[in-house]
């Protein structure tokens, strides 16, 4: 006796759209990211502690212009490098080491949604980082120039876009013990050195035209031109726009999706 066909019956489950997986890829990376100790200090309680510390005392010299707003839009550029070049760095190298990657290449998310997924979870702890620093500023009498708004978000798209390919092209090419190291070191180098929250024109002059042609310099410049006088410097941002493109073409042809 021939039995019709139940419409009831149970249907393969299907893959969510994908913007809704990228979305839900960049949720799962933030936290993570916001729940990693390490990671945490490096993105919020660093900066914050440079912040204070070079708001309130006057060992290093930045300049003309009231301290603390030299120093606010350097340290809002310091919390891009933290977030978008040091912490996908290394989340990037140990999940290519424990093989994380590799799986999430051939789940339904896709190579394009992973990484798509890591720049949005970038960009969102970005914004609470800037909220963060913001605020602080605010408390320590910081006047930004509201004028120059628009300027310090398309600095900040360019040098997230910079720092985040680098950090996949450090994160993909070389083991996890290296990266760690690397970044971390990097990260104190660029603090220091590198034109973040000490203006490049601070800096000693057989240091300056090289620091100059850095991504750190000109986000930290960019951001205080922004800021402090509501200025564009399309210069800058061709510097951070040259090392985004060279650093995305690197990372596509060079990166390992496991070791």
């Amino acid at each position: 006796m021939n039995q019709e066909p139940s419409t009831n019956a149970a249907t393969p489950d299907r893959a969510a759209p994908p913007a809704r997986r990228v979305v839900a890829q960049a949720r799962f990376e933030a936290l993570t990211m916001l729940r990693n100790g390490e990671q945490l200090l490096v993105a919020l309680v660093l900066p914050a502690m440079v912040l204070v510390g070079l708001v309130t005392t006057s060992f290093v010299p930045l300049g003309a212009g009231r301290r603390v707003d030299v120093v606010v839009p350097g340290v809002l550029a310091l919390c891009v490098i933290s977030s978008g070049f040091t912490g996908v760095a290394i989340a990037t190298g140990f999940d290519r080491r424990y093989g994380v990657l590799r799986l999430l290449g051939t789940s339904p998310l896709g190579r394009l949604g992973l990484l798509a997924g890591k720049a949005a979870a970038v960009l969102s702890v970005v914004v609470l980082q800037y909220v963060v620093i913001g605020a602080l500023g605010l408390a320590l009498g910081w006047e930004p120039r509201l004028g120059g708004i628009p300027a310090m978000v398309v600095s900040t798209l360019l040098g997230t876009w910079a720092f985040v390919a680098l950090a996949l092209l450090l994160g993909g090419t070389v083991r996890a013990e290296g990266v760690l190291a690397l970044a971390n070191l990097l990260w104190v180098l660029l603090l220091a050195l590198g034109g973040v929250v000490v203006p490049t024109d601070r800096l000693p002059d057989s240091l300056e035209p090289l620091v100059a042609l850095l991504p750190s310099a000109a986000l930290g410049d960019s951001l205080r031109a922004a800021l402090l006088h509501g200025q564009v410097l399309l210069g800058e941002w061709l510097v951070m726009a040259a090392w985004g493109i060279v650093a995305t073409v690197l990372a596509s042809r060079l990166f390992r999706w496991s070791d």
